[in-house]
């Protein structure tokens, strides 16, 4: 199990759509990689498998099925199809070949951080986790990484969140110290008890309606925490 901002792999040649996707998407609370090339793409799957992609079908090396069929070889995380290809055959080829979606050049960013959200939201609901995670007056909808709190959206660090989803995840699981802090902060810190308990504790003064007899964060002494369900 693990925890962190999505990485979204971006396959693209085009300098400008880089430069243009990257920043709209880590807005967006998603970390970006880019390959320039379809070999580049394939090696950063393999090395580690991002999220989601967003493959082009125009690259220099390869035609873009092509990257798509080695890929779904090994990997069944989210493709969109990004392409200027508008023929309804190239739609259909690349859809039976495995893609989730086909966005094309000109696009709006805000239609395809809504496609990405959708392919996301069915990844997540394919692994049996409920994409939105609700406990009284708390939700947290992980597609959106969005936390309210009766109504009002509750401002987390990135470390916070990714402790929070990891422990919602958990479905009432108790979850070790040890596997929390390999998971958030990496293994480098996964004896650092006391650093858990400081984010646990400013969780709680977040989300809890009285920090001091929590409901949704639950300690298991000396093991570790998990989240309260009803």
């Amino acid at each position: 199990m693990t925890a962190h901002s999505p990485r979204i792999l971006i396959i693209d040649d085009e300098p400008q759509i880089q430069r243009f996707l990257q920043p709209a998407l880590a807005a967006s609370g998603y970390e970006p990689v880019k390959a320039m090339t379809g070999r580049e793409g394939l090696a950063e799957i393999a090395r580690r498998a991002p999220d989601a992609v967003v493959l082009d079908l125009g690259l220099p090396d390869m035609d873009g099925k092509e990257v798509l069929t080695r890929a779904r070889a090994f990997y069944d995380g989210p493709i969109l199809i990004l392409s200027a290809r508008d023929r309804e055959t190239e739609k259909i080829d690349a859809l039976d070949l495995g893609a989730d979606d086909y966005v094309e050049k000109p696009f709006g960013v805000g239609e395809l951080l809504a496609r990405l959200r959708v392919a996301l939201r069915h990844k997540i609901e394919r692994a049996g986790i409920k994409p939105v995670i609700e406990r009284g007056g708390f939700k947290l909808d992980l597609t959106l990484r969005l936390v309210t709190r009766n109504g009002e959206a509750v401002r987390l660090s990135p470390k916070e969140y990714d402790l929070l989803a990891l422990l919602a995840e958990g479905g009432g699981k108790v979850l070790t110290h040890k596997q929390l802090l390999t998971a958030v902060w990496g293994p480098a810190h996964a004896e650092d008890v006391q650093y858990l308990r400081v984010f646990i504790g400013q969780l709680r003064q977040k989300l809890e309606d009285d920090p001091a007899t929590p409901r949704l964060i639950l300690t298991e002494s000396g093991v570790g925490y998990r989240f309260g369900v009803e």
